[in-house]
């Protein structure tokens, strides 16, 4: 199936119209998943796996997205393995442990000065 298909698209490189008409495609469909991913980063959706997508299909025809891809997969692989170092994920726990304790003490101290009744206090 490859061969054919490796065929086929030599054959459309050789055309300047269909080369060109293809390559509108392909950036057409990559820049329009990888804005998809771009705006899921704010709404719902797998934001970032659509932007790895969308550098893939542009990588296929452009030199400039390849370079990107690459890079991108190079700091993926550095966030990853930072995430994963037990001191980083420690210390990362933490934090996040003391900024939900003070969120919670904010609340509830927020709630008793403004004279809101607490489930535990009779009033």
């Amino acid at each position: 199936m490859s061969e054919h298909l490796t065929r086929w698209r030599e054959r459309v490189r050789r055309n300047t119209l269909l080369n060109n008409a293809w390559r509108v495609a392909v950036f057409t469909v990559g820049t329009a998943v990888l804005l998809a991913g771009v705006a899921m980063l704010v709404l719902p959706g797998p934001g970032w796996a659509a932007i790895f997508v969308g550098f893939a299909i542009l990588a296929t025809e452009f030199a400039w997205a390849r370079v990107a891809l690459l890079w991108a997969k190079d700091t993926a692989t550095k966030a990853k393995d930072k995430a994963l170092d037990p001191e980083t994920r420690r210390r990362n726990q933490l934090i996040a442990i003391g900024g939900g304790v003070a969120i919670a003490a904010s609340v509830i101290i927020y709630l008793e000065r403004y004279g809101l009744n607490l489930p535990w206090t009779a009033r």
